[in-house]
């Protein structure tokens, strides 16, 4: 019913608003957003009854998300119960109903300004009929449906974007860093070059640092290029396990910019060297928002 969309609805010294988004206790607002929001909300509208696991995932989650419902779901119930300063083991607001759902348990009253507001549509109702623009008005406003919630990252809380374009920056990364290890090994006479600029024997370990690290992250780039372009679904798993050697591989050509201070200054090859040393943990993101885990049902 729309004058649900403006009701606040209180329990204790908690007051839920809907039309604002908020919730708050005793007048301080909460932080509370997202999937737990409508998590409360809607526990909120069914006091006293069972809520369903799979209601909460067809009214939450549409079905073309690809996210591991149960961990999102019992981290928005969670973040629900760390709100209201609730405990599953003996719950004053939420009850959880072993393999059912969850219940809302404790008194709940909505404002009398939403009552208020529905009394008025009965009086108006109950007058006569509008005007002709004004029932079409009313008309447009009662079938423009609610906009669904955003779904969000269980983990990130960040809006979970389409899998193709993870999928691609993160095949673009792979790319650009095979492109870096091709042009150090073609490249290789000017390495030696800056190399024997330096004291010995450091113009010795820098060719070899050179040799191995680009010998040893070419078959992996390639290997990880070829998973995430046929989306391979354990690549999430697998990427965590090789994370702290990609992290380790990836700092040592960091300060690859550096060796090229003549000809970039040493500004643009510090620039260079910062954003070098981020791009792992952006792989890391770009992989867990792709692979979130097993696809909803």
């Amino acid at each position: 019913m729309p004058q649900n969309r403006t009701r606040v609805t209180r329990f204790g010294v908690f007051e839920l608003d809907l039309s604002a988004g908020e919730l708050r206790k005793s007048g301080v607002k909460l932080r509370l957003q997202g999937q737990p929001f409508q998590v409360l909300a809607l526990l909120l509208e069914r006091a006293g009854d069972v809520v369903t696991r799979e209601e909460l995932q067809q009214k939450l989650w549409p079905s073309d998300t690809f996210v591991d419902f149960d961990h999102s779901l019992n981290t928005a119930v969670n973040k629900v119960r760390e709100a209201l300063g609730d405990s599953a083991s003996s719950p004053r607001y939420v009850e959880t109903l072993a393999r059912r759902g969850y219940r809302f348990i404790a008194e709940v009253h909505v404002d009398s300004h939403a009552d208020a507001h529905a009394d008025g549509e009965a009086n108006a109702a109950a007058e006569g009929p509008p005007a002709a623009g004004n029932s079409t008005f009313a008309q447009s406003e009662a079938a423009t449906p609610p906009d669904p919630p955003i779904p969000l990252h269980p983990e990130l809380e960040v809006p979970i974007p389409r899998r193709a374009l993870t999928r691609g920056l993160f095949a673009l990364t792979q790319i650009m860093y095979l492109c870096f290890y091709l042009a150090a090994l073609f490249l290789l006479r000017y390495v030696q070059e800056i190399g024997d600029s330096f004291r010995r024997p450091w113009g010795g370990v820098l060719t070899a640092a050179v040799l191995i690290t680009a010998g040893v992250g070419i078959p992996l780039r390639l290997y990880l290029l070829s998973a995430i372009s046929f989306d391979y679904q354990r690549l999430g798993e697998k990427f965590r396990q090789m994370f702290p050697f990609i992290l380790a591989l990836d700092q040592l050509w960091a300060v690859a910019p550096f060796l090229l201070i003549e000809q970039i200054g040493l500004g643009a090859a510090f620039a260079v060297s910062a954003a070098l040393l981020y791009l792992p943990f952006s792989e890391r993101t770009l992989i867990r928002m792709a692979y979130l885990g097993p696809r909803a049902r």
